[in-house]
């Protein structure tokens, strides 16, 4: 298989800012997500994927129209242009280290950001490869600039190898992921597929059809500021009942203490003065049950709070986000199964394992359209010490192709 254009395109993309940006309310929410979404219009129509247009809301939808008669199921394939808010995507500057020796590796010497070894003993596992990593001031953008240009050179290798026989292959590629709002627009039945494919995974192996069932808690807190000279028994500081509430959330139950299926209470913002105050809330759990039982937590501290102060101080909005994409996916289990039997004939070991997270597969799986998440190569999504190895990415390229063959077969 050529992978000649696999790391041209993973560095074209990522040299566009397409960070996501949740306090606007265009779709995309970036310029630069448009402009990434129309580059990749352009390249689909230059491969000669006629079929290919993109909507007024910027998703990108494409079909590679079947070569054989039989009734084969349209199999789709997804990936997402944005990179997340979490740090700045802009002027991104990968850095290729060719036959890594397995040591640290420098991301930048003026400021001591090093990407340790003895910190991600994982980067040892691919001494000897080439790894893609950043220069210590942004993110990578390999979530999931890393997906695409994967289903790019699947795409160009299939329109370069007619002989093949295939399905309908379905091509979509969506903005805004990273905030919730992928495929708020997302028109399954145009685009056509049956069965899809995320490709918005971690490292090499990884085949995800479980995730987090989420909600976001908005937390607004009402005080009383009174001059401090005269405050006593009249000042109520919200930011210290926001501190009284956070207290109140187990800190076993935090992000950085949990792991597999245990879910968390992730505080991602906290602002404001002693009048009000403000705190955001995600609120993840992969049990339904256990998902249910942490908002009405959230709600009983809100209550106790509001009854020890004796007026409404603190207020709770929660809203659902997405759920757990097992239920649907498990009624079609073939599809997983065909992703494990293309990563062995790939050579991959499968790693079967719960999303700690989301995708836009798991709104989809909810819309009718069945969409287990594959892995795109990269790790430590969402920050400076992020990168991808390029032999996972070209192994990715070969799964994706090897799902085509299976699906063809059936």
């Amino acid at each position: 298989m050529d992978y000649t254009n696999l790391l041209p395109r993973f560095l074209r993309y990522v040299a566009v800012d397409t960070q996501s940006d949740e306090n606007s309310a265009a779709l995309p929410t970036s310029k630069g997500q448009t402009t990434l979404l129309a580059m990749l219009a352009q390249e689909l129509r230059a491969m000669g994927i006629e079929h290919t247009e993109m909507d007024e809301r910027g998703c990108v939808m494409a079909r590679i129209p079947a070569n054989i008669a039989a009734n084969v199921a349209p199999v789709g394939f997804i990936a997402h242009v944005d990179t997340s808010p979490d740090m700045s995507g802009a002027d991104i500057q990968p850095q290729i280290i060719e036959n890594y020796d397995g040591g640290d590796i420098t991301l930048c010497a003026r400021n001591g950001i090093v990407l340790s070894a003895k910190e991600f003993p994982e980067l040892r596992d691919y001494t000897g490869q080439t790894l893609i990593t950043t220069r210590g001031s942004t993110l990578l953008g390999a979530d999931d600039k890393a997906g695409i240009a994967e289903i790019m050179t699947m795409a160009e290798h299939i329109v370069q190898n007619p002989s093949l026989p295939h399905g309908d292959i379905c091509i979509a590629f969506t903005s805004d992921e990273e905030i919730g709002r992928g495929v708020d627009f997302f028109d399954t039945a145009k685009f056509g597929a049956r069965y899809a494919y995320s490709v918005d995974g971690g490292p090499i192996g990884e085949l995800e059809y479980e995730n987090f069932n989420a909600a976001l808690a908005n937390i607004n807190i009402q005080g009383k500021n009174i001059h401090p000279g005269y405050a006593k028994d009249k000042m109520l500081n919200a930011l210290h009942l926001a501190m009284e509430f956070a207290a109140l959330l187990p800190p076993a139950q935090r992000p950085e203490y949990t792991q597999g299926r245990e879910g968390f209470f992730h505080l991602i913002h906290c602002g404001g003065g002693v009048e009000k105050a403000q705190m955001r809330y995600l609120v993840r759990d992969h049990d339904s049950a256990r998902f249910e039982e942490r908002k009405k937590f959230i709600e009983q501290c809100v209550r106790h709070l509001n009854a020890k102060y004796g007026s409404p101080v603190i207020t709770a909005d929660i809203a659902d986000q997405y759920y757990n994409m097992r239920q649907q996916v498990e009624p079609h289990f073939h599809i997983v199964q065909a992703a494990v039997s293309a990563m062995e004939r790939a050579g991959v070991k499968p790693l079967i394992r719960p999303i700690r997270g989301g995708t836009d597969g798991a709104r989809l799986s909810f819309m009718g359209l069945p969409c287990p998440n594959l892995f795109a190569g990269g790790h430590n999504f969402h920050g400076k010490y992020e990168f991808v190895p390029l032999q996972s990415m070209q192994k990715a390229v070969e799964v994706l192709v090897n799902i085509v063959n299976i699906f063809a077969a059936q």
